[in-house]
């Protein structure tokens, strides 16, 4: 199964391309959801393939950052396949989870839905679930503390074994 996101109807093919074309290209495959755009995979072990792409959506839609790839929203979600493969429970939350979320956004499900603005809708209906709450506590966690996304966000990580922070620009005052 391949997910292409559509369109807003009445969009011209040039307002299309100049938001910037037509989505994140996952594909299921076996076990596996797969960016061959990206080049990267993520082997599913309790979880379904298309749940775990629709927690990849909506990790990004929880915590939008446009200059973060797909990759680090796949490792921020992966630690719940693993607990899935745990917890009989905890597997049953997030699959049934998935697909009340599929259900409330209709025909094509989540990651059906084209803009960004539509799931976050559907996510607000959930926001007081103990599944939604469980995805987006986890995310604060598993997102944030990937070495690999710091320099992103201009964090150049801890300074104590570099001397701290105070000979390191803290005390620059170039701004006033």
């Amino acid at each position: 199964m391949v997910t292409i996101y559509d369109a807003k109807p009445g969009l011209s093919r040039r307002e299309l391309l100049k938001r910037g074309g037509i989505g994140a290209l996952l594909v299921i495959s076996g076990s596996a959801v797969i960016s061959p755009e990206h080049a990267w995979g993520l082997e599913t072990s309790a979880l379904k393939p298309e749940t775990m792409a629709t927690l990849i959506q909506m990790a990004r839609d929880i915590y939008p950052h446009d200059q973060v790839p797909d990759k680090y929203y796949a490792i921020a979600v992966k630690g719940h396949d693993e607990q899935a493969g745990k917890d009989a429970a905890y597997k049953a939350m997030i699959e049934d989870g998935i697909a009340d979320l599929d259900k409330k956004s209709g025909d094509g499900g989540y990651r059906g839905l084209g803009w960004e603005d539509q799931r976050v809708g559907v996510l607000k209906q959930i926001e007081a679930t103990p599944f939604f709450q469980a995805i987006r506590g986890g995310l604060v966690v598993s997102l944030y503390n990937q070495k690999e996304v710091w320099p992103i966000f201009g964090y150049e990580g801890e300074s104590y074994s570099k001397g701290g922070y105070i000979a390191r620009g803290f005390d620059d005052i170039e701004w006033l």
